[in-house]
């Protein structure tokens, strides 16, 4: 299999009072196109930073992260953006859905701004997917957090990413509701070969995943 994401050495300091701070120590893996990884830890752990870093929303202190053998921190912030926008998608634990816009319009936002022609039909099929068809003009203050979580997917998935991000995807959801966005997204990731990386605190998530990496006071436990 190929390597599509690999960290090295990744340590992440910030000034707290006088003294630095170490949020992560040398974390370093490795995950192949298609797999599931769940990251996993305690509230204060890293997890968030991690997934920042490696998503390269946020910049190490020392370390590496390569997405399809290209060093994204060899790029500027332009770069890291376009290499970010070719291979990766977003669902983060508060939606990130823009309230002005309906299910369909936020879903069609991604193709849009990339300039595809067919977005309409695209988002169409991807809440199709997410079984929203019927809930595409509501905004979103009209949909159940678990409708809204469901759109959220939706957006993810519409460009077909090769690795989707996820930051805490049930984290505002009740427990079944949890497992439905669960399912969705493990079968979106199964049907389109996605690259699955996600933070979650829920062990029964992190278990539906092929490997889990646990960090514990910004280390990686073996």
């Amino acid at each position: 299999m190929d390597v599509i994401v690999q960290a090295v050495g990744l340590t992440k300091q910030v000034i707290s009072g006088d003294s630095p701070l170490t949020i992560l120590h040398d974390v370093s893996f490795s995950v192949e196109a298609g797999e599931s990884l769940a990251i996993v830890g305690a509230s204060g752990s890293g997890k968030s930073t991690l997934l920042g870093l490696l998503a390269g929303l946020d910049v190490p202190s020392s370390g590496s992260v390569l997405l399809q053998g290209e060093d994204m921190f060899a790029l500027d912030e332009d770069g890291r953006a376009r290499l970010r926008g070719k291979l990766a998608g977003f669902v983060f634990q508060s939606f990130q859905l823009l309230p002005a816009l309906n299910a369909l319009e936020n879903v069609m936002l991604p193709l849009e701004l990339a300039g595809e022609k067919d977005a309409h039909q695209r988002a169409a099929d991807s809440l199709q997917q997410v079984g929203l068809t019927a809930r595409a003009h509501h905004l979103p203050k009209h949909l159940s957090g678990g409708e809204q979580q469901r759109v959220a997917l939706a957006r993810a998935f519409v460009t077909q990413p090769k690795i989707l991000f996820a930051d805490e995807p049930t984290g505002n959801l009740d427990a079944a509701t949890g497992s439905q966005v669960i399912e969705l997204m493990l079968e979106l990731n199964r049907a389109q070969g996605t690259t699955l990386i996600l933070v979650t605190h829920d062990e029964s998530l992190a278990g539906r995943c092929a490997k889990q990496l646990r960090l514990a006071a910004g280390r990686m436990m073996q």
